[in-house]
């Protein structure tokens, strides 16, 4: 639903979310058109070297937790992880450059289901030296 959000900037509350797609979009930032391909993984459970796969192929990511599931808050550390070694492994070219990272957290609208709270996203986010954004 983020994804599809920041593409069409509607909210479309009928989706697979176990769907696994590519997105491709163009948007004007700071002047400049930029292309995007967009992987949404859809949190499945996979195995490492699929997630190997999907993080090498990227150039940025967007880590998303929901506030409303801990388990998929407890993930997002060892992505982040993953993110940093896989990216500043002497395989890859230059080596040294990680790639931009942000932590958000979904669903802060559902106060009532909430089990992971600001706070706890907050300092992660701050542990890991990350940007964090709380958003619905």
């Amino acid at each position: 639903a983020l994804t599809v959000r920041f593409i069409t900037r509607r909210f479309i509350g009928d989706y697979d979310p176990t769907l696994e797609m590519i997105y491709r979009h163009a948007a004007v930032i700071d002047g400049e058109m930029v292309h995007f391909e967009i992987l949404d993984t859809a949190g499945q459970e996979e195995d490492s070297l699929q997630i190997e796969e999907k993080i090498k192929w990227g150039d940025g990511f967007a880590v998303v937790y929901s506030v409303t599931d801990r388990c998929s808050f407890d993930e997002v550390m060892r992505l982040c992880f993953l993110i940093n070694h896989i990216h500043s492994s002497p395989k890859r070219s230059g080596g040294t450059d990680q790639p931009p990272v942000v932590i958000v957290a979904n669903k802060k609208d559902l106060q009532f289901d909430r089990m992971v709270s600001t706070q706890d996203g907050e300092n992660l986010a701050k542990a890991l030296k990350l940007p964090f954004y709380e958003i619905s």
